[in-house]
């Protein structure tokens, strides 16, 4: 990384800091936050990009942090405001969708990283404007019919819910296309992504991996949609794990009589085939039944009762109309400005402009974080506050 360069101690007013830019031309802000200061910034031939060093005062010198999360796309400098656990960095000049991202140094997602790999570690997270429906998991035996609802759930609100796409390392096949069936991947890079944290859940079958990551469901929110994952007991184990805020559902059958019946009844599998889903299924309900996974137990014994439980659980029972538009995400920032921090408030101050032409971003609901989005942001023009 080079020689460290020099620390420099900036104005921090309440715990903001609007940077400053070095001989070198490298814009830097340093946050400082007990025995550790974050050092976020750097240079490279063109524009600045964001880069992340820890000085570490009881060690008296600098450490490289393992960064976790999708880095932050280079900028022309920015501003930065501590949290509890994370650092706000508010970027220069920004696209309307990409100002705002987090440096996570102390959640609770970055201690279980240090713990796992025995590093100093930090995690950066968008942030975006608003909140979104969380996730619904629906895990349950095959022949259970979890299928068929989910499909009378896109059927009836099919602007309401949207799949994740997987993601697979194994080749793609005949009429199949990237990003559509499958996000196909090489080995080497879905291994790492999957070390990095990048991914909720993932399986290896016949030498080929296949996993569900955070991107793939956050992509789904980002659409206004609410993702829907149709995945085994062990994937919803991996994903209740993970740091991503979902519901869980398990689908399970009236009595294992009527389960064979209808696995009997599809006429698709061998008698051998059929043996090994019971088996492999009587042990998938006591997982589903005693793990403590689930949220919800949703028994399938009349299709139409079984689905109105479902639509009851995710708040749609009696719904009619479609939901209204969601909010704008996007926010234009002024292109000089400079922050301060006032509770779970933000104070932005358009530089250019006279000081009553103010933003206030408001951060006191935040939601999700690293490795996916942080989602509840909320910009505030001051005539907005002066018309409520």
């Amino acid at each position: 990384m080079g020689g460290a360069p020099t620390l420099i101690h900036q104005d921090q007013q309440n715990g903001a800091s609007n940077g400053s830019e070095l001989k070198d031309g490298t814009f830097q802000t340093s946050t400082t936050i007990g025995n550790k200061t974050y050092v976020i910034g750097g240079a490279d031939s063109e524009t600045l990009s964001i880069d992340v060093r820890i000085f570490d005062k009881c060690l008296g010198e600098w450490v490289n942090p393992t960064v976790l999360g999708t880095k932050p796309l280079s900028c022309e400098g920015h501003s930065v405001v501590l949290l509890k656990d994370r650092i706000i960095v508010l970027k220069k000049n920004p696209k309307p969708d990409d100002h705002t991202w987090f440096l996570e140094v102390d959640t609770q997602y970055v201690r279980r990283q240090k713990k796992k790999l025995g590093t100093e570690v930090v995690a950066w997270s968008k942030g975006v404007i608003g909140n979104v429906e969380k996730p619904v998991v629906i895990s349950g035996p095959s022949g259970v019919g979890k299928g068929t609802l989910i499909s009378k759930l896109m059927k009836e609100f099919p602007s309401m819910f949207g799949f994740s796409v997987s993601h697979t390392t194994r080749a793609a096949r005949g009429m199949e296309k990237d990003g559509v069936h499958y996000h196909f991947s090489e080995k080497s890079i879905m291994e790492k992504e999957i070390k990095d944290g990048k991914f909720l859940e993932f399986a290896s079958v016949h030498g080929n991996l296949y996993g569900t990551s955070v991107e793939a469901v956050e992509m789904v929110s980002d659409a206004g949609k609410r993702c829907i994952l149709d995945i085994d007991v062990q994937g919803a184990r991996s994903v209740r794990a993970s740091s991503l805020e979902a519901i869980f559902i398990f689908i399970c059958p009236p009595t294992m009589e009527e389960l064979e019946r209808r696995l009997r009844k599809r006429g698709t599998e061998t008698e051998e085939q059929v043996l090994k889903r019971l088996r492999n299924a009587q042990a998938e309900i006591e997982q589903g039944k005693s793990s403590g996974i689930f949220d919800f137990i949703l028994y399938n014994d009349k299709l139409a009762e079984c689905y109105d439980s479902l639509k009851k659980l995710l708040g749609l029972d009696g719904y009619v109309t479609p939901p209204p538009n969601p909010a704008a995400r996007e926010f234009n920032l002024p292109m000089d400005y400079s922050v301060c921090k006032l509770d779970d408030r933000i104070i932005i101050y358009d530089n250019s402009l006279e000081l009553e032409n103010i933003i206030m971003l408001d951060v006191s609901s935040l939601e999700g974080g690293a490795p996916g989005r942080t989602r509840g942001l909320d910009f505030i023009r001051m005539e907005q506050l002066h018309i409520q």
